[in-house]
């Protein structure tokens, strides 16, 4: 092999080593980093099986959408009644699509009854669900839904668990929220991942029902036509998830994107959580990079799901570089193929000749070591 041949052979090898090296090393960084935004995840945890697939979307209203619970109840039945329509029947016992909702009910000021005391953001959520969704870490106690008993339960960040009682093992003390009080359900931990942290920001988190929203913050709306023992109304819903069968491909998200698209375009944000941070989505979402980091939609998405979006723009880059790297070895792939067929295409009357010379030699072989009888009786039949 000449010089000038044999530097270039090593150099193609050694860039499709490093190529491939690295093609690897960026897709196990694009694995961890989607699996750090484990409230994508939800329709795997729901899977008991395994089997069955599930799709999970989340919907987010801008504040003046007016989506509410006659939304949600309206959703819910059009989800199972396409399910039935598509011989998907639920399981005794178990939710055929398990949901939730939520929105931010503000900040407040939050105090125990001890001295300690700090402002906190208060989200309100309903359905059963909503912390199936989230895969918050409990560092005590435990969570409430919508079947319990007693609405007034609080699941706090063990940031304002400190602030109030200096402990998180605070389950079952109480909680003041503009006077009302409220018992300490259970305490989670803060974020941990680094997107989670910046989205979330440094103001501690408490997550009520929205009968304890209607009691803290819905005396602020309009309570015409209420009895003076209601309980006043927290309406607002900036956003609703679920988890749903998928008898055919992106069945959930084509029949919510029909129900809701014309009536709340401009105003609606939907997010097929399953294939979000698919390779494929992400370098197709490339060209459209500067749209996923700039919001013009007016929505305010919750700190889950902003960091989510931090990460797609990550694995966008992460999954585009892949790619680059992969150019390398699939042009030289290209080139040893066409090389092949060009050596094939000189050699190949030789090697024709070759494999004819080869297959006289095996035949005169055969012959001369068959027996006599068996050559005569041949000669006879000749």
């Amino acid at each position: 092999m000449r010089p000038l041949k044999k530097k270039l052979t090593i150099a193609a090898a050694v860039a499709n080593a490093a190529a491939i090296i690295g093609a690897v090393v960026l897709t196990a960084l694009g694995s961890h980093a989607a699996k750090t935004q484990s409230y994508n995840y939800a329709a795997d945890r729901w899977s008991s099986d395994g089997k069955t697939k599930y799709s999970q979307i989340s919907c987010f209203f801008s504040p003046d959408a007016n989506f509410d619970k006659n939304g949600v109840g309206g959703l819910r039945s059009m989800l199972l009644s396409e399910l039935k329509s598509a011989s998907v029947n639920p399981t005794e016992g178990v939710d055929l699509v398990p949901d939730a909702y939520s929105a931010p009910a503000g900040t407040a000021m939050v105090s125990g009854d001890a001295s300690g005391h700090s402002d906190a953001e208060i989200t309100a959520v309903g359905g059963d669900y909503f912390f199936l969704f989230r895969d918050f870490k409990l560092a005590s106690g435990s969570f409430f839904s919508e079947k319990d008993l007693m609405q007034t339960g609080a699941v706090i960040d063990s940031q304002l668990a400190w602030d109030l009682y200096g402990s998180d093992e605070v389950t079952g003390m109480n909680i003041y929220i503009n006077n009302v009080k409220l018992f300490i359900s259970g305490v989670i931990e803060t974020p941990s991942t680094k997107p989670e942290k910046r989205c979330a920001g440094k103001t501690p988190k408490a997550y009520i029902s929205y009968y304890a929203a209607g009691l803290i913050f819905g005396a602020s709306a309009d309570q015409s036509g209420l009895s003076d023992t209601a309980v006043p109304e927290f309406r607002k819903i900036t956003s609703y998830e679920c988890i749903v069968p998928e008898p055919v491909e992106n069945f959930a998200y084509s029949k919510i994107k029909k129900q809701l698209g014309d009536s709340y375009k401009g105003k609606l944000s939907i997010v097929n959580n399953a294939e979000r941070f698919t390779p494929k989505k992400r370098v197709k979402a490339l060209k459209k990079l500067g749209d996923s980091v700039v919001a013009k939609d007016g929505i305010i998405y919750p700190f889950w799901e902003n960091a989510s979006r931090m990460v797609e723009v990550r694995l966008s880059l992460i999954y585009g570089a892949r790619r680059v790297l992969l150019i390398i070895p699939l042009i030289t792939a290209l080139c040893l193929i066409i090389m092949g067929y060009r050596l094939f295409m000189r050699k190949k009357e030789g090697l024709k000749k070759a494999a004819a010379d080869g297959v006289s030699a095996k035949w005169r072989s055969l012959k001369n070591h068959m027996p006599k009888k068996a050559e005569q009786t041949t000669e006879k039949e000749s």
